[in-house]
């Protein structure tokens, strides 16, 4: 799966309009939003389970639940729904669900 992340994580930082895709605000909130989401959803699993691998899963489906109900929410609203906010919302999770084993303990 981790073959996989490097090249998804290069795509989605690619130009995709006429600026890049972490210039955007909106994408840049919804990157922060993914990071909380995903520190949350990581924290919440590792007390539960003491599994890193099953905490970063955990991690990244909670930011891809809120970057979901976010769009659910544009779309009742008659706000733009963007694949492109999921997807920043997610990779802000991912991104944490990286980041927090770098800084726990080895026991």
């Amino acid at each position: 799966m981790r073959k996989y992340i490097l090249p998804f994580l290069f795509m989605m930082a690619t130009s995709m309009t006429s600026q890049t895709f972490f210039q955007q605000k909106d994408k840049q909130l919804h990157f922060t939003a993914g990071t909380i989401a995903g520190s949350l959803g990581y924290k919440w699993s590792y007390d539960k389970h003491k599994n890193k691998k099953k905490a970063f899963i955990a991690g990244v489906c909670s930011s891809l639940a809120v970057g979901l109900v976010k769009e659910l929410y544009d779309s009742r609203t008659g706000g733009t729904v963007e694949l492109g906010d999921v997807a920043a919302t997610t990779l802000g999770g991912m991104a944490i669900g990286f980041t927090i084993p770098l800084f726990k303990k080895k026991k």
